[in-house]
């Protein structure tokens, strides 16, 4: 480790004027000899290092979902040449150029951040072992040697022996303690980092092995940094500490607020989204119009969540239009029901009379029926000559009519009497 941290000792000068200056800040408030002191000056590094990585992070964060969408055509690729591996490679670097993608660019914070790493690692060494380094000088090497963190120093390491760290003034099972739970600690959120990147923000509807991959990375990492942290000093974990929960509430941050197209985060996403449009009527930030314009840019090609957040819209009257606004819908307009409330007149459309029992259809059926045979009696009465009547009266009957079935002679079996018309002379 010494001979690595040694290979970036051209940024040791920067790394610890920087500390320096948060050390005279610090200093004037809890003291120049605290922990507090230069612990919070470890942390403000690890700030100011994270917010100016923040570019560096979104460009990760397009490169990781750009690898995740070009995954079923990897893996077509890795099928199609599984026999060749260098037509693989060739196919593969073809697909990155053609998308404009790297797989290197979803590292790039961590490169970036290793410098500063090794930097920091090299000066808390200088100062556990009594060299000045970069611009701390002697005095500041004395006030950082006194510092401690809950009882460990500053420069101390969990492998220290009795002799070094009585040195520091302090004691093994102190340094032990503090660096063992700092260790655990760093394992830890370096563990829920990477759950929630694969529970809540991969895409489910793609099984790749890249997922097994990061599956895999979930359990590594927290044992590289278990395995590597009992010969960190303590001040370097507090740094990669500080680090490792920065990166989970930026993590987290994304996920809740731009989540990966399919993952389980997204479907949260557009929940919350459904119901704050349906609420307002409009959408208010620029973040949440940028993911309604590509959500409506899709077309055809939405996923089901997309699907149910753009008809959770239509049922609400309103419309995603490709600038992420969203309006009213003029194939939703409002209209009043018999009962006088108010509903979309596809609603309105959509609902069908209620179905009646037989019992209900029958009686309804008697009931019309009753109605028509009165109105046409009436009506035949009404229109019918006084001498009509007794004329027909005095007409024999055909031989056989008797037998007439009561369908010809205008009887219903079951039903209503149908009234004889009137005959005619």
């Amino acid at each position: 480790m010494d001979t690595i941290a040694s290979l970036f000792s051209f940024i040791t000068t920067p790394v610890s004027w920087v500390i320096v200056q948060f050390h005279t800040v610090y200093g004037a408030i809890f003291g120049p000899d605290t922990g507090w002191a230069w612990g919070l000056s470890i942390v403000s590094l690890v700030i100011l290092i994270r917010i100016c990585l923040i570019p560096l992070f979104v460009k990760q964060i397009k490169a990781t979902r750009a690898m995740q969408t070009l995954q079923p055509e990897m893996k077509k690729i890795q099928e199609r040449y599984k026999n060749d591996k260098q037509r693989q490679s060739e196919e593969m670097m073809k697909l990155y150029k053609e998308s404009g993608t790297n797989p290197l660019s979803s590292c790039l914070p961590i490169l970036a951040q290793s410098p500063f790493f090794f930097a920091l690692y090299h000066v808390l060494n200088g100062i556990a072992s009594g060299e000045t380094i970069g611009v701390i000088n002697q005095s500041l090497l004395e006030s950082a040697r006194k510092a401690h963190i809950f009882g460990a120093p500053l420069a101390a390491k969990f492998k220290d022996s009795a002799s070094t760290v009585e040195a520091l003034g302090a004691t093994v099972t102190d340094v032990r303690v503090v660096t063992a739970l700092m260790i655990v600690l760093m394992s830890a959120s370096q563990f829920y980092t990477q759950r929630q990147l694969m529970t809540k923000n991969v895409d489910t509807t793609v099984k790749t092995p890249f997922m097994q991959q990061q599956k895999m990375l979930m359990y590594v990492f927290p044992i590289m940094f278990a395995v590597f942290g009992i010969n960190f000093p303590v001040g370097v974990l507090v740094y990669w500490l500080t680090t490792n929960v920065w990166t989970m509430g930026q993590q987290m941050y994304v996920i809740h607020n731009n989540p990966t197209p399919g993952s389980k985060a997204q479907a949260a996403y557009l929940e919350r989204l459904t119901k704050h449009v349906t609420h307002h009527g409009k959408i208010r930030r620029r973040s949440e119009k940028t993911i309604v314009k590509a959500i409506v840019a899709k077309g055809r090609d939405r996923n089901e969540f997309e699907r149910k957040f753009i008809n959770g819209l239509s049922k609400a009257g309103l419309a995603a239009q490709a600038d992420g606004t969203v309006v009213k819908s003029e194939s939703q307009a409002v209209a009043q029901t018999e009962d006088g409330t108010t509903v979309t007149t596809a609603a309105a459309r959509r609902q069908q009379p209620k179905r009646q029992t037989k019992a209900q259809r029958q009686s309804g059926g008697k009931q019309a029926g009753d109605e028509t045979s009165t109105t046409s009696l009436e009506k035949s009465d009404a229109d019918e000559p006084q001498d009509a009547k007794p004329a027909a009266a005095k007409q024999p009957q055909k031989p056989g009519s008797g037998t007439r079935s009561k369908a010809q002679s205008g009887q219903r079996k079951g039903g209503p009497q149908r009234p004889k018309s009137p005959s005619k002379k």
